[in-house]
């Protein structure tokens, strides 16, 4: 058994997650997650709410809220928003808590220990309507680089390029739109990543068997274009305080204590059971540890350099990133989501039209792995009705339906395999494998591609021996073939688990079973499962899993979440 560590990226506190966000970070590190624990690992999945930053002031702001409760309720929002797409996390937490304080100032007192910090006097956009500094992000421009004329001060999400807002060209205030702003100076503290390049470099190329071309070229233009050193505080009152001398009216850059915050999280979690959990036996000294991150492509510098490089400073054993799973985006009909442009469906939205599976199974078949990905009505419906109520759902409603009616509610006994039954099992076994060997390596939609077509392989098979016809010369094999197809329905059930546990635990209790810790993925034999349901086990047929999506509902939906015709 082994240690996984699993981080998704930090959802901003304020943003309401759309389904661009889910499958760009969160839905695949929850499928990862459920998978590695079905292999029989120890497995420890964290996420939570990034808390600090202009976001949270302006959004309390504009509530007319304490920003301490306004970012308890988005908190909470978000916690429900991803309960009810079964996001399966061992804690989800907050970074605006005293555990990621603690961290965080522990880790900043050792690189300025360690001389990897400096002070520096630069300039910086203040707004005068606004009558404040304006933090990076909270500058908007067109990109000195490529043009893009929605650059952010941080980063160019368009070219990924790092920015300067002074660089910005006709900047702008994103909290007011003014362009009534001036440049004025004003002390910071830097992070002096130049010295780490080195070592971060190394580093870097031991990845490169690794990790996917999303995260690994990122990470490797930046070191090529040649690392600048980066400002870690800011002037802004909501954050943790810095702790130096000189600097106690900032507060520490929401990109520096953002990703410490998997480690403050982590704290959180164990602190809650001081008894039996240690937050060091994951991040700290611990070589047993493999280490997971998901996240979209915009945030893949961040960790595959700046948080690297802040860990490697502290010259501490602290456990860094084995796998970067970056991911490109998901569009909507070609676009943006946008929630001021009431344009695409948001998690919270996309529940209450249709259960969790239904989104979990299409964004994880359509996840955007290696280029952007675009959402339509048409599409979730194409791939809806075909794959989940066409082949998976269809399959077992039919086998138990015609097991019910012409034997009875129990699995029926008699006959032997013959070649057909072999030759599924050979088959079974090969596609088993391949999905096995995807999900291990996180190229998710290839995984899917073997699952689906491990059940069309029962649809084949069914079609192929028609037990309809042969129960009127041939009982027992009517019964050995329904009885296959009884147990294919159980293997399509653990198989499906990771990415549809609900659907998994619908099709279980149907067999009047229940999926549980002792069912394992690893060294999972066909010709063992195929026969582990006997004869005598009771069933019951039940509703169908899957309704089909109508063309009217299909235009019901574009025209609510404003769909481009």
């Amino acid at each position: 058994m082994s240690k996984i560590l699993i981080t998704s990226a930090l959802p901003y506190v304020n943003g309401v997650p759309h389904l661009g966000h889910m499958v760009g970070c969160l839905l695949p590190s929850d499928v990862y997650a459920r998978y590695m624990r079905m292999m029989g690992n120890e497995v420890l999945y964290i996420c939570g709410t990034d808390e600090h930053g202009t976001p949270s002031e302006v959004g309390a702001a504009k509530e007319g809220m304490d920003i301490g409760e306004y970012c308890t309720k988005y908190h909470n929002r978000h916690k429900e928003a991803y309960k009810a797409f079964n996001l399966s996390f061992d804690y989800f937490g907050r970074t605006s808590s005293p555990q990621n304080q603690e961290i965080t100032y522990h880790i900043f007192e050792q690189l300025d220990k360690n001389g990897y910090i400096e002070e520096k006097s630069i300039k910086q956009i203040f707004s005068i309507d606004d009558n404040r500094f304006l933090p990076d992000r909270y500058v908007t421009g067109t990109c000195p680089h490529c043009g893009y004329d929605k650059a952010r001060g941080d980063q160019c999400e368009n070219c990924t390029k790092v920015l300067d807002p002074t660089e910005l060209i006709n900047p702008r205030s994103t909290i007011s739109g003014s362009t009534n702003l001036e440049v004025r100076e004003t002390k910071h503290l830097f992070l002096k990543l130049p010295l780490l390049e080195a070592k971060l470099a190394e580093w870097v190329k031991s990845k490169e068997p690794f990790w996917p071309d999303v995260a690994y070229s990122i990470a490797q233009k930046w070191l090529k274009e040649g690392l600048q050193e980066r400002c870690i505080t800011r002037d802004l009152k909501w954050g943790f305080p810095v702790n130096k001398p000189g600097f106690e009216d900032k507060v520490f850059y929401v990109w520096f204590d953002a990703p410490i915050g998997y480690i403050g999280i982590t704290k959180q979690w164990a602190d809650e059971y001081p008894e039996t959990r240690n937050w060091k036996d994951w991040w700290l000294d611990a070589k047993d540890v493999r280490y997971v991150e998901f996240m979209g492509k915009d945030n893949v510098p961040f960790h595959s350099i700046s948080f690297p490089a802040t860990l490697l400073g502290t010259k501490e054993n602290w456990t860094l990133v084995d796998y970067l799973k970056g991911m490109s985006y998901l569009t909507y009909e070609g676009g943006k989501f946008s929630k001021s442009e009431k344009r695409g469906i948001f998690a919270e939205d996309a529940v209450k039209e249709f259960p969790a599976d239904y989104w979990r199974y299409w964004l994880m078949s359509n996840a955007p792995e290696s280029s952007d990905s675009s959402f339509s009505f048409d599409l979730f419906a194409s791939v809806i009705n075909k794959d989940l109520n066409g082949v998976l759902g269809n399959f077992v409603s039919r086998v138990l339906k015609m097991t019910s009616s012409k034997i009875g509610t129990e699995i029926p006994e008699g006959g032997e395999f013959t070649t057909a039954e072999e030759e599924l099992t050979t088959a079974l076994q090969e596609k088993i494998n391949n999905y096995l060997k995807y999900m291990n390596e996180l190229e998710f939609r290839k995984a899917l591609n073997e699952l689906r077509a491990i059940w069309v392989d029962g649809n084949n098979y069914i079609s192929a021996t028609e037990p309809w016809t042969v129960i009127k010369t041939d009982e027992k094999r009517a019964a050995c073939i329904l009885r296959t197809c009884i147990n294919l329905i159980r293997i399509y059930a653990i198989l499906s688990a990771p990415i549809m546990p609900e659907t998994s635990e619908k099709i279980m209790k149907k067999l009047g079973l229940q999926l549980d810790d002792n069912i394992k993925l690893k060294d999972f034999n066909a010709a063992e499962e195929i026969k582990a349901l006997s004869a005598g086990q009771k069933f019951e047929v039940g509703d169908m899993l899957f309704e089909r999506i109508t063309p009217e509902k299909i235009e019901e939906l574009k025209e609510k979440y404003g769909s481009s015709k």
